[in-house]
């Protein structure tokens, strides 16, 4: 994991949210005030005219004696007045204004606590502390809601971590048994003093399988891979197909293997156009089909139905077998689960579902699967129709069963 420093901070003034918003708010209230004492100033102008009721040539005494023309005095009056009023109000406007842009200062500093505080918590995140979260308790404000969605990304974050991690160590394992028996095989033929040719056939057999058990794991890591990286409809190639030519292709390269197993298949193909890539869409029908024969019993039942409806193309493979716990069934598509057989024996690399849902994903589709009564799983696939451009990708989710599964029919 790629840790990026954070930026050392200059010593210079930047224009920050607190500070943008400490100016807008100084600037609203001392503009507020500045219009105040402008209005007062007008009014005090305007209703100081007490000479206006009084006779032409009336005089007013003062207290010192003198005497004045009562429009004199007025004049004096009003001006009077008039710069006082400019002179304390803009004092107060200033001291005001001083005292109100601290306050919002402090005030936003204060609401703004909570976004320092997840920049802090991204910048120490790690693979090793993806278990701290925010957990804002404050107003349902805007801030909560956006430490909500950080801890929420930190959610999905941590889970996607686990599971490559999970994913690393399966991985491994799966790669490591086939190479740990070729390499045991090796050294106890090597050292049998007494092998004959027999035995170094017998050993080049378990050999040659566990290789082909690792050249199998790889291809299917790679296709995967492949598979998740085009997911969200981001796909290389899309062209014209159908998922019935997809189960026709797939059928035919199993076809000796149903019959070894003396299964009854049952197919009902209709026309299911999709646009997408044909190699990945063959991959996605080949394994649930060979699933289906895998995890099957001794003449048991398969069947397959194609059809195009609701400007959806769907794609529905059951089969009978062994039981499988409704619980059980989402795991079934993470990788390296087997449905009962987890990392045990050769029943395949464990990640064909996983395949299928990663392919489904990219084709803006989703899958289901439902356990049947009596054993065995029904496995639904819905891509959009060719007819359909889809806006937004959907996501291959895999809702947990709630029961037991229609009977086939």
């Amino acid at each position: 994991m790629t840790v990026y420093a954070p930026r050392r901070e200059r010593l210079r003034l930047r224009p920050t949210l607190r500070l943008r918003l400490t100016l807008l708010n100084g600037i609203l209230l001392v503009g507020a005030g500045a219009i105040l004492v402008l209005l007062a100033w007008l009014l005090v102008g305007d209703a100081l005219h007490p000479a206006d009721e009084l006779q032409a040539g009336t005089q007013v005494v003062l207290s010192d004696g003198t005497r004045l023309d009562a429009l004199t005095w007025q004049t004096q009056l009003v001006d009077r007045a008039s710069r006082e009023l400019l002179v304390k109000g803009l004092i107060a406007l200033f001291a005001i204004g001083l005292i109100g842009i601290a306050g919002a200062y402090a005030v936003a500093g204060r609401a703004l606590r909570p976004l320092h505080f997840v920049t802090a918590t991204a910048r120490r995140l790690g693979e090793e502390t993806l278990d701290q979260r925010i957990r804002y308790s404050g107003a349902d404000d805007e801030v909560a809601e956006l430490a909500g969605t950080f801890d929420a990304m930190l959610d999905r974050l941590a889970g996607a971590f686990e599971s490559q991690k999970r994913f690393v160590a399966n991985a491994s394992h799966e790669l490591r048994t086939p190479l740990a028996v070729m390499r045991t095989e090796i050294d106890v033929t090597l050292t049998d003093d007494e092998a004959d040719v027999a035995e170094y056939r017998r050993m080049a057999k378990v050999v040659r399988n566990a290789s082909e058990r690792a050249n199998g794991l790889v291809d299917a890591l790679l296709v995967l891979a492949r598979s998740e990286a085009q997911s969200g409809r981001r796909l290389v190639r899309k062209v014209p197909a159908d998922l019935a030519t997809s189960v026709y292709n797939a059928l035919s390269a199993v076809k000796a293997e149903a019959e070894r197993m003396k299964l009854e298949v049952s197919t009902d193909l209709g026309a299911a156009p999709v646009v997408g890539d044909p190699s990945l869409l063959d991959r996605l029908a080949g394994n649930l089909i060979e699933n289906a024969i895998r995890y099957n019993h001794l003449m048991g039942r398969l069947w397959l139905r194609t059809e195009n409806a609701d400007g959806q193309a769907r794609l529905v493979v059951g089969n009978t077998g062994y039981e499988v716990d409704p619980a059980d069934v989402p795991g079934l598509f993470e990788p390296f689960r087997r449905g009962g057989w987890e990392r045990t024996g050769s029943r395949g690399s464990g990640l064909g579902l996983s395949i299928v849902r990663a392919v489904c994903d990219a084709h803006g589709g989703t899958v289901s699967a439902v356990a049947q009564d009596g054993g065995g799983l029904e496995v639904t696939v819905s891509l959009p129709a060719a007819d359909k451009t889809p806006v937004v990708a959907a996501t291959a989710t895999v809702p947990r069963a709630k029961g037991l599964g229609i009977a086939p029919g």
